[in-house]
């Protein structure tokens, strides 16, 4: 639990306490405070938040580098009635450390979770050619356990180093053999806080959109007449990924970002293109964007074009003379 608790609802997070995820979590004012619940991984968060024993959940979905979050898509794709309520990003650095004592070339086998792992491997394949990689659920847990021991007082982890956050000293008494040890200095991992609350956070004009939808058959041009959905109404996509649904070769799904909230009349107008298009869509909210900046779009997508049009089809039906 990292923060105070005052009695009120809880949040869960991808522990143990010094993970980015944490980092991510107190930006959210309303978590200030608040009971936090330090889970193992993604699954156990949303679990948390569909048992009801955590109001929220924060979750990584999205890294500048290594792309959509495979687990977290996964998870939003087959776990029904969850929504976003906003996204919040990271800036990303690790180090190398090891228990206290140990030389960097002493260094064979490295603990990390596979997304940190992914983003320092060129500099591990420079620096350390011959190493090899031990996969960790957190970066902070494999820190945190080159320092457990067996009965017998050795070291119960086969790893001889960890990647870990910069911060991790403020946590665990390891030794940093590195720092910056990132190949992209300008690395950002993007989160999102879930929910089961149908409410959505109102317009604010910096807003982005994100569902999850399925092509209807398996024919050519069945992605272009998905996309067109969003072309012919002005709307961008942020966010383009698709992933395997598991049930047989070459059926995907597709995990959308659109620039815009569900109450701007063309995201409106293109998620019932979308849905009449494929009804295997999902809605996973509208929330503000963690950049705050405006959404810019072309002024004939404006809501009063799509209300004037709805105004000039509704007098044609009605067969009243033109004014």
């Amino acid at each position: 639990m990292s923060d105070t608790p005052d009695g009120g609802e809880t949040y869960s997070y991808l522990g143990p306490a010094g993970t980015f995820t944490e980092l991510a979590l107190r930006q959210v004012e309303a978590a200030r405070g608040k009971p936090w619940r330090a889970v193992n991984n993604v699954g156990e968060a949303l679990d948390d938040v569909v048992s009801g024993r955590s109001t929220a959940a924060m979750i990584a979905i999205e890294n500048s580098i290594d792309g959509g979050v495979s687990a977290t898509q996964d998870a939003l794709a087959t776990i029904p009635g969850l929504r976003i309520l906003g996204e919040y990003l990271v800036p990303v650095g690790f180090s190398l450390v090891a228990r206290p004592g140990t030389r960097l070339d002493e260094v064979r086998t490295i603990a990390a979770h596979p997304v940190a792992y992914a983003q320092c491997h060129g500099w591990l394949d420079r620096t350390l050619p011959a190493h090899a990689h031990l996969p960790a659920s957190s970066n902070v847990q494999a820190a945190a356990q080159l320092l457990e021991t067996d009965a017998s007082g050795r070291p119960s982890s086969p790893a001889d180093a960890a990647i870990a956050p910069p911060n991790i000293v403020d946590h665990h008494a390891v030794e940093v053999l590195a720092d910056d040890i990132i190949d992209n200095k300008q690395a950002v991992t993007r989160f999102a806080l879930v929910a089961r609350t149908r409410a959505l956070p109102p317009a604010t004009g910096a807003d982005k959109t994100s569902i999850i939808a399925e092509l209807p058959t398996d024919r050519p041009g069945s992605l272009v007449e998905l996309l067109e959905q969003f072309s012919t109404r002005g709307v961008n996509m942020s966010l383009l990924e698709s992933r395997p649904m598991g049930d047989a070769l070459g059926r995907h799904r597709f995990i959308i970002d659109l620039d815009g909230h569900v109450h701007d009349e063309r995201i409106a107008d293109a998620l019932l293109g979308v849905y009449r298009f494929t009804p295997n869509v999902i809605f996973l909210g509208s929330y503000p964007r963690a950049d705050r900046q405006p959404v810019e779009f072309d002024r004939r997508y404006a809501d009063e074009v799509f209300v004037e049009a709805r105004d000039w089809l509704r007098a044609l039906l009605s067969e009243e003379p033109e004014a």
